[in-house]
C-alpha cells in the first residue's frame, strides 16, 4: 500500500502501510545533521542523547498544540487487504484548547467513478464523536452520536479519520526515535522523527480527555507498537503526523453480506451500523454502543477481521493482516474552528436494520 506525499506541491515519495514491519529494523540508524555514525550510549537505558531529546520533543507534541489554540487539517486513511487499496480523505479545522474538531469527510467512489456515499459531516469532541449524512437509514438531518471509549479502536481509524489531538497524543508513547533531518514541508521547515509509539503507554500518559479512548484502543488491538513518521516545525508543532496501524484478526465462515453483520441482519442498535458494500474499505465501524459510521464502505472493527470478511464464528478460520496508513496534516495555525455540537434533539436515537439481499 503506497501513499504520496506532497511537499511544495510535488509528491517527493511513497510510504506504504508494509512499513509497520520494516520500519522498525532501521529505527535507530540515523540521526540528523551533518553526519550519520552512530551515537554512542549516553543514558542508563541505552538511549543516546538525541534519542531522547528526539522522543521529548514527541511527547511534548500534544502539549504544544493545545498552547497553539486551532488550525487547520487535512486527512487520509488508508487500507489494505487482499489486493484491495482503499482512501478515505478529510478536511476540517480543529480547536486544541476546546478539543473540538469539524472534518468533512470524502468516501471512496465505485468501480465506474461514481460517488456511492454523501460526504459525511463529523464533529469531534472529548470522549465522542458525532456524524451526519452517516446512512444506512439514518434521517440526514440528524446525527449520530458516538462513545469514542467504548470503541474496539479508541476511534483511531474507526471514524475513517484519526482524532488530529489523539494522534499528537498518541506520540506520547513515542519510543526508539530517530530524527531522521531537517525537510520542507509545503514551505515550512520541519524536523523528521521516526519510531515507534507503545498504545498502552500512550494511554497512561495522555491528557484526561484522551486517555479513555487511548485505553480502549491498547485493549482493542492486539499490535501496540505502531510505527510513525513525525514531523514537527521549528516551534515544536506538529505539521504532520503518518501512523502505520497493523490490524492482525482472524477470518473465518463466509463473508457477511451486503449491509448485514453475519449474526443477523442487526448491525449495531442506537444508530451504529456497518453499510457494507463487499468492499473493502476498513475505514468505519458498525458498533454496538451508540454509533459507528457504515461509510458506503465495508465496516470495520479491530476485534472483528478484516473489512469485507466480517463472518460467524466457526472452525476453519484463517488470520488475515489488515493494513491501515493514518496521515494527519496540520496547517494556518490560528485558523478559526467554529465548532458547535449538536442539540440532544438532534441525535438519533433509533435502531437500524439493514434488509439481507
Amino acid at each position: 500500500m503506497e501513499i504520496q506525499r506532497r511537499t511544495g506541491g510535488a509528491p517527493t515519495r511513497r510510504v506504504a502501510a508494509a512499513l509497520a514491519g520494516g520500519l522498525l529494523a532501521g529505527l535507530m540508524a540515523t540521526v540528523s545533521g551533518c553526519s550519520s555514525e552512530t551515537v554512542a550510549d549516553e543514558r542508563p537505558g541505552g538511549e543516546s542523547r538525541a534519542e531522547t531529546d528526539a522522543a521529548a520533543a514527541l511527547h511534548r507534541a500534544a502539549d504544544v498544540l493545545i498552547r497553539s489554540g486551532s488550525s487547520r487539517v487535512r486527512t487520509t486513511m488508508e487500507t489494505a487487504t487482499g489486493g484491495t487499496r482503499v482512501s478515505i480523505r478529510g478536511s476540517g479545522a480543529y480547536d486544541y484548547a476546546r478539543r473540538m474538531g469539524r472534518l468533512r469527510l470524502v468516501l471512496p467512489r465505485d468501480a465506474m467513478g461514481a460517488a456511492e456515499h454523501e460526504p459525511i459531516t463529523e464533529l469531534l469532541s472529548s470522549g465522542a464523536l458525532f456524524m451526519r449524512n452517516r446512512g444506512a437509514g439514518i434521517p440526514p438531518d440528524k446525527w449520530v452520536r458516538v462513545d469514542t471509549a467504548g470503541i474496539p479502536d479508541g476511534n483511531l481509524v474507526t471514524g475513517g479519520a484519526t482524532d488530529p489531538l489523539a494522534a499528537a497524543e498518541l506520540l506520547r508513547g513515542a519510543r526508539g526515535v530517530s530524527l531522521v533531518g531537517e525537510e520542507a514541508l509545503d514551505g515550512t521547515v520541519v524536523r523528521h522523527y521516526r519510531g515507534t509509539t507503545d498504545i498502552g503507554r500512550a494511554a497512561r500518559a495522555a491528557s484526561p480527555g484522551v486517555r479513555g479512548p487511548l485505553a480502549a484502543a491498547a485493549r482493542g488491538f492486539a499490535e501496540h507498537a505502531v510505527p510513525f513518521d513525525a514531523y514537527l516545525d521549528l516551534q515544536g508543532r506538529l505539521r504532520e503526523v503518518r501512523h502505520h496501524f497493523t490490524v492482525t484478526s482472524e477470518v473465518v465462515g463466509r463473508p457477511a453480506q451486503d449491509g448485514q453483520d453475519a449474526q443477523g441482519g442487526q448491525v449495531g442498535q442506537d444508530g451504529g451500523t456497518g453499510t457494507d458494500t463487499g468492499t473493502s474499505a476498513g475505514a468505519t465501524s458498525g458498533t454496538t454502543n451508540g454509533g459507528g459510521t457504515g461509510t458506503g464502505s465495508d465496516a470495520y472493527r479491530p476485534d472483528q477481521g478484516a473489512p469485507g470478511q466480517r463472518s460467524a464464528p466457526g472452525p476453519q478460520g484463517v488470520r488475515r493482516t489488515l493494513g491501515v496508513a493514518s496521515i494527519t496534516e496540520l496547517y494556518d495555525f490560528g485558523a478559526p474552528a467554529a465548532v458547535t455540537l449538536p442539540k440532544p434533539s438532534d441525535i438519533y436515537t433509533g435502531k437500524v436494520v439493514t434488509p439481507q439481499t
